[in-house]
């Protein structure tokens, strides 16, 4: 991926990885267009990043989706990178409230048909683009799971398999597809308390480290900071070690949450 030179879409970039992101690109000279359901927050990141531009979307719309992909397309024709990056967590109590489907129907709506569907509708304008870039910003959950946040997880494992397949059958097209992966963050994803949790990576390191990397990677397929890597890759230390450090994880959780 080019670093600069770039007109480039970010969902969900009012707030949290999307504004980190948005942040970091927009400083190096990048044409950046947020988008969000809160148009409270996006105004707030535009405000602060003179030149960056928003437009409201709401990614569970497929209809919005649709007018969203013409009107960005047409108001931005040179756009070539877009960043799926919206997203919601929220834990769910599998004992208590088996029957409560609200949760896990929003969040795979949110998580999954979200992005799927709009990297469809911009495909089409992405492939006559120069240096274009999808990239998908997945999660370490992805590959050892919060058992507390059960289709979070799932929608992200979900992701991180279509990520691979676009990948696969965009290899001829120029479109370059890039995973980006997150440990636990210090951002208000599942609320206030995990923005200044000490076991969370501070959200400015990772998006510094992430820059690096691709920058330093220009072809890189999965963006991985140090501190994700024993999430990403805990299925190499075999049935057992994967075992133990899903256990060990959710059993630190679940303390947390009890405190």
């Amino acid at each position: 991926m080019q670093l600069t030179g770039n007109t480039i879409l970010i969902t969900g970039g009012g707030s949290g990885i999307g504004r980190g992101l948005a942040e970091a690109f927009h400083k190096l000279g990048n044409k950046v267009i947020i988008a969000g359901r809160r148009k409270d927050v996006l105004d707030q990141t535009t405000s602060a990043n003179p030149g960056m531009s928003s437009i409201p979307l709401d990614i569970d719309d497929p209809a919005t989706i649709l007018s969203f992909a013409k009107k960005i397309v047409a108001e931005h024709p040179a756009l070539n990178v877009l960043i799926n990056n919206s997203g919601i967590m929220r834990l769910e109590d599998l004992v208590n409230h088996p029957e409560d489907l609200s949760v896990p129907e929003a969040t795979i709506t949110t998580n999954l048909q979200g992005p799927i569907r709009l990297t469809s509708a911009l495909l089409p304008h992405l492939t006559k683009q120069s240096h274009p870039v999808i990239m998908n910003v997945t999660s370490g959950l992805a590959f050892a799971p919060l058992a507390f946040a059960p289709v979070y997880s799932a929608t992200k494992v979900a992701l991180h398999s279509w990520t691979e397949s676009l990948r696969y059958q965009l290899g001829r097209t120029g479109i370059q597809v890039i995973e980006l992966v997150p440990p636990y963050l210090q951002t208000e994803l599942t609320g206030s308390r995990q923005a200044s949790d000490p076991m969370a990576m501070p959200l400015n390191d990772f998006i510094a480290e992430s820059m690096q990397i691709l920058q330093s990677q220009p072809e890189v397929a999965e963006v991985l900071v140090e501190n994700v890597k024993p999430q990403r890759f805990a299925a190499e230390s075999g049935t057992e070690g994967y075992n133990a450090l899903v256990k060990s994880f959710n059993d630190a959780v679940a303390k947390m949450m009890s405190a």
